[in-house]
């Protein structure tokens, strides 16, 4: 399971909303070995009133928190942000230096999902990647 929070200007994500979840979801897919149904994105548009960052950031900054169960392979997680930022480059233009990634793993037990905790749902992938 990967739960995805973007975040960023109102006007960047109202211009790069579909190429960032088209970016999103294939480096997740690639790195992570996840079925193509398993998308679960949030995009968190925000106002320049609600949204501080530092001057060597542009108007395109965009926040990226993923939370995982945990199990990935350190591998698997580096490749993960080496795709999120190829991809996004590449589908929106926005670049390396305007986006920030954080992985945050709990254990599956913390999860609840479908009416059960996470360690006691059948899974369609590995999640020991």
């Amino acid at each position: 399971m990967a739960q995805i929070k973007v975040y960023g200007l109102r006007s960047t994500l109202e211009r790069h909303r579909t190429g960032l979840s088209e970016a999103i979801h294939a480096a997740v897919m690639a790195a992570l070995a996840y079925p193509v149904e398993k998308r679960f994105q949030r995009f968190i548009a925000l106002d320049p009133a609600d949204f501080l960052y530092p001057d060597d950031r542009s108007h395109q900054y965009t926040i990226i928190e993923i939370s995982l169960f945990e199990g990935r392979s350190v591998q698997a997680k580096k490749a993960l942000i080496r795709l999120l930022f190829l991809y996004i480059g590449e589908r929106t233009g926005i670049s390396a230096q305007d986006v920030e990634i954080t992985l945050s793993e709990t254990p599956r037990e913390n999860w609840g999902i479908r009416g059960l905790p996470g360690n006691e749902l059948g899974l369609n992938y590995k999640v020991e990647v």
